[in-house]
């Protein structure tokens, strides 16, 4: 099975940026790896996706424009680049692991880490 491990997350300022990444023990390309959120008393969401190839990305409507997903490969992480930061970002992010590409739903994703929290203030 596949392991993540998330890191980065903090505390910032609205307006501001701040990236996680998501360590992979997985290195097959066909493996799909998606950030979701979950704010307290919500349900998890699809934030973005991208395939370890690196072909495909794809994202959430909330978080287009702002967010970007890549591979760090020299480090074996997918990160996430979060940009112009809202309050209403606040939540933890997961990462999760799957083999279907443009998922968004979570029984997609066999694999998850932990998560780190992410606080956005005003």
């Amino acid at each position: 099975q596949v392991q993540l491990v998330e890191s980065g997350g903090g505390l910032v300022r609205a307006g501001g940026s701040l990236k996680l990444s998501c360590a992979v023990s997985e290195r097959t390309v066909n493996y799909v790896v998606a950030w979701f959120c979950q704010a307290p008393g919500k349900e998890r969401e699809f934030v973005a996706g991208m395939t370890l190839s690196g072909s495909i990305t794809y994202y959430g409507d909330s978080v287009k424009g702002r967010f970007t997903v890549f591979r760090d490969a020299a480090k074996d992480t997918v990160d996430l680049q979060m940009n112009t930061l809202k309050v209403e970002d606040t939540a933890k992010y997961y990462c999760a692991a799957g083999i279907l590409a443009y998922a968004r739903d979570l029984r997609s994703f066999a694999s998850w880490g932990q998560g780190t929290q992410v606080t956005v203030s005003s």
